[in-house]
């Protein structure tokens, strides 16, 4: 799968456009999966694991590629299903990713090829699948159904990320004057929203959840429909970048453009690649980036905010 990763000045043509690419591979049987390709480092033939102890069972291994040790996770085990076969473990696949600022790979079945698609043609899991879907959207290509994975629950299961932020944070928070206006979260992951609104609760503030940048959208123009200033109704706003029927990028351009909207402090959190982001913020206009995903780093960014207000 050489030439999976193109260079960030290419990639960075699809951003404002609401497109994506979707790696697509199998991990058992002929039902077909996508894994955004900004997440994606390399794929290669599975290397030679070598057992972890006292790891979990979705765990096959950790491999050595130049110079880093690498967990490599069974995606199929991960997400309910039958696990890779030991035989069959050297004739698989690692797609090797980059979440929340680790590295990790996840072993599967085989890697089909690479698609460019619009992100209004991916949709949020349909209600009947329930809340403990392994899944974040679903789309269709060449008529066959394409479910895009949830890999921050699943790795929030495998290696939870600490969501408590630290006393002296908590004690700076109950130290700050005055009344806050609430915190708009936009993310298409459940685990990653409960994830902030832990952390920002823990400071002190109320927190007000939407799935993806449409939805956001729908309720600024709610919220401004009187012709009020959306400074007066939210803090800021914090935004994820991968997100079905409308991504992150779009959603800033889109509320730049709008002279209610415009003042919103919008930060993206993310965990794409930081100084891909970086890049990404100055070309939509987004006000700041933080990576996900630190507790006490976006704490400490959301009561900057405020008080510079």
């Amino acid at each position: 799968m050489a030439g999976v990763l193109d260079s960030v000045n290419q990639r960075t043509q699809l951003v404002g456009q609401n497109r994506l690419e979707l790696l697509l591979f199998r991990v058992r049987g002929q039902q077909v999966y996508g894994i955004n390709v900004f997440k994606v480092k390399e794929v290669l033939a599975c290397p030679r694991l070598t057992a972890l102890p006292h790891s979990k069972a979705t765990v096959r291994g950790v491999a050595h590629i130049r110079g880093e040790t690498i967990p490599v996770i069974d995606l199929a085990m991960s997400i309910g299903l039958p696990g890779i076969p030991e035989e069959k473990v050297a004739t698989s696949f690692v797609i090797i990713t980059e979440y929340n600022r680790k590295t990790q790979g996840f072993l599967v079945d085989g890697v089909d090829r690479i698609v460019n698609l619009n992100w209004e043609d991916v949709l949020p899991p349909p209600r009947a699948a329930g809340k403990n879907v392994y899944l974040t959207a679903v789309t269709n290509i060449d008529e066959k159904l394409v479910e895009i994975i949830d890999v921050e629950k699943i790795l929030s299961e495998v290696a939870p990320l600490a969501e408590d932020v630290t006393e002296e944070l908590r004690t700076r928070s109950a130290q700050r004057q005055g009344h806050q206006l609430p915190v708009l979260v936009v993310d298409d992951s459940a685990v990653a929203r409960r994830q902030i609104e832990h952390c920002l609760a823990a400071v002190g503030m109320d927190v007000v959840t939407r799935n993806d940048g449409r939805e956001a959208l729908n309720f600024l123009k709610g919220l401004t429909s009187d012709g009020s200033n959306i400074r007066d109704h939210l803090s800021l706003i914090i935004s994820d970048v991968e997100m079905p029927e409308m991504d992150g990028y779009t959603f800033v351009t889109r509320c730049k453009e709008s002279p209610e909207l415009r003042d919103a402090f919008i930060l993206l959190h993310s965990s794409l690649s930081g100084v891909f982001n970086q890049a990404m913020v100055k070309k939509v206009g987004a006000d700041d980036f933080v990576a996900k995903f630190s507790a006490d780093e976006l704490a400490e960014r959301v009561m900057q905010i405020i008080d510079e207000g």
